[in-house]
Order: C-alpha cells, then sequence, then structure tokens
C-alpha cells in the first residue's frame, strides 16, 4: 500500500482513481461495507482504491488535545488495516486552518477533480465537507456531472438493530463490554506498539511487563483486562493487560503494561498487537505493592480462568530453547 502524506506529494501517475473519504476511525463493519463497495468499482474500472483520509481528525483540531473523543486508532494502525484490507492508496491530507477554511467547491475542482481525477466516489449518509461543512452528497452529485465521475453514497450499517458507528464502539469499550465492540468490528479490539523500557516494577512483583507507550490523547479502554498478544517471532499468547498511569506507583503518563502468562523471553523493541478479549476490572490504587500484587495474581487467575473456558491454551515453551527473561 502507497501512502502519500500531503496533496504537495500527488503525482501524475495518482491521476485516476476510485475513492472514498472520511475519519475510519476503528475501520469498523460499517467502513469495511464503504470499502468492499469500492472494490467492485475499482474491478469495474479497471482502477486502484484511493482512501482519503485527515489527520488530525478534524473534530479532533476543533475540540482541542482534552475535549476530543478517544480514538480508536492510531494512524498507523489504522494504516495497517487499510493495508490489510488491499488498499492499494492512502492519501493522508493535514487538517488545519487552510484546509478548513477551503471550499467546498474548491475541494471538488481542485483535488477531487484535477490532482486526483476520480472516476468513482463513495461517501457515507452523513458526509459533509468543506467550510462550514456546507458539501454535502448532492453538491457531489452536481459536481460529478460536470467533472465525469459517479457518486454513491452508503447507507447506515446495522447490526443488532442499530447503526454501526465509532461513537458507538467508543461506549462499548468504555462500558467494558468487548464482546459488543468486537462484533461491531468484525475482530476484537486491538491496539499496537513497540515494547520498550519501564520501570521494572512489575518484574519485582513477580509479573515482568511489556510495556507499551500508548501515543494517544485519549485511550478508549482503560483498567485491566485478558489479552492476546501477537508480533514478529511471537506466537498468540494470552496475557493480562493495564491501560492507565499506575496510581499505585504514582505514574503519571497512560502506557499498555501486559504481562504474558507462563512466558519467558526477550520483547524489547518488537512490534507487538494486543488484543482485548475480557474486562477484568477498573485500573485503581492500592495502599501498597504487596496489596498490589495480591491483586496481579487474582487478575492473573481470572485471566486464566477465561481463557481455560474458551479452550485458549498457553503456548507450551518445554520443546523449545527459552529466551533470555528481559521485560
Amino acid at each position: 500500500m502507497e501512502l502519500i502524506r500531503g496533496q504537495h506529494n500527488l503525482r501524475p501517475w495518482h491521476h485516476g482513481c476510485v475513492a472514498t473519504i472520511g475519519n475510519f476511525d476503528g475501520v469498523h463493519l460499517g467502513h469495511q461495507a464503504i470499502l468492499d463497495q469500492l472494490a467492485g468499482q475499482a474491478a469495474r474500472l479497471r482502477l486502484p482504491r484511493m482512501v482519503i483520509t485527515l489527520e488530525p481528525q478534524p473534530q479532533e483540531f476543533f475540540a482541542g488535545p482534552t475535549a476530543s473523543p478517544a480514538r480508536l486508532m492510531r494512524l498507523r494502525e489504522k494504516l495497517l488495516a487499510l493495508d490489510g484490507l488491499g488498499i492499494e492508496r492512502v492519501l493522508c491530507l493535514k487538517f488545519d486552518h487552510r484546509l478548513a477554511a477551503m471550499s467546498a467547491s474548491a475541494f471538488i475542482d481542485e483535488l477531487l477533480a484535477k490532482r486526483l481525477g476520480i472516476r468513482y466516489l463513495v461517501v457515507g449518509d452523513d458526509f459533509r465537507f468543506g467550510h462550514r461543512r456546507v458539501g454535502d452528497f448532492a453538491l457531489l452529485v452536481e459536481a460529478g456531472q460536470r467533472h465525469g465521475f459517479e457518486v454513491a453514497n452508503t447507507h447506515s450499517y446495522i447490526l443488532d438493530g442499530e447503526r454501526v458507528s465509532s461513537t458507538r464502539i467508543r461506549q462499548a469499550l468504555a462500558q467494558g463490554d468487548l464482546e459488543a465492540a468486537a462484533r461491531l468490528l468484525g475482530r476484537p479490539y486491538d491496539m499496537c506498539g513497540r515494547v520498550a523500557h519501564g520501570d521494572r516494577i512489575g518484574r519485582t512483583l513477580g509479573f515482568p511487563t511489556a510495556n507499551i507507550h500508548l501515543h494517544r490523547r485519549v485511550t478508549p479502554v482503560y483498567g485491566v483486562y485478558a489479552v492476546l498478544m501477537s508480533g514478529a517471532g511471537l506466537q498468540l499468547w494470552p496475557g493480562v493487560a493495564n491501560v492507565g498511569r499506575r496510581p499505585t506507583v504514582n505514574g503519571v503518563r497512560q502506557q499498555l503494561e501486559v504481562h504474558l502468562l507462563d512466558f519467558r523471553g526477550d520483547l524489547y523493541g518488537r512490534h507487538v498487537k494486543v488484543d482485548f478479549m475480557h474486562s477484568i476490572r477498573p485500573e485503581q490504587r492500592f495502599e501498597s505493592l504487596m496489596a498490589l500484587q495480591a491483586q496481579i495474581q487474582r487478575d492473573t487467575h481470572t485471566a486464566r480462568s477465561y481463557f481455560s473456558a474458551r479452550g485458549i491454551m498457553i503456548p507450551d515453551t518445554h520443546h523449545r530453547p527459552l529466551l533470555p527473561e528481559a521485560f
């Protein structure tokens, strides 16, 4: 998949495509329906598919860092998901005052028609764009007739009697309903990142952890979870994760810590994916490290019971060399 950062990096060979525009936060079932529709048109017209997305998301730009809703995905995670769905190109536009002030007509004429040469455009049924959000589906249809591209909108994707949306997924995650979030996403909710060095407090308590920086202003999950971790050189492995600030040890920065059950090995520097399977409890402050250690033991027992009940086994480490324990 080719990532194009900004209009200034568009080249003549990018002219001619089928496209869709949106945040695609979560790349959930509703988004996947749009991309499936786009795939059919790409095959018909023999053109590559392009996803146009904005960074930061407009709501983040206008609301500011403290009032923005929690992101389901970092940009990197979104790109990985789109690549996994076979998207050929992603155009990432920097959303700033200049782009916010661009009129809807200029956005169509200068970018969609002149620079991209779009032949087919798919947008959501609630899509709005341009200065003061005056652009809508009707304006796109009228412009398509002038510039020679087709426009289609997708109706809401309904599951369990309600529209699938990023907002609905955030609400499910905030309530600890990971099963509902997974149904809406079409997969378990996950976070990706690189394992970094921590303060090794987990090791002193007998529960070494892989530490992953969130790189998010606001996290959509918060607390203790049963998780599955995977990555390069690591088969799918059950564990217990904490997402938060670690108040017992006076932590400040939000981060993800994962204790893999019965694992010994070196994960420093590896890029990993953590699937959130089951909510165990909220994060809380304990009066002592001994009390924290006792609670982690209970959390680990809860996670083991969860995985055992679902036939998810801890990989056998007895028939392969063990790596040095380094996390």
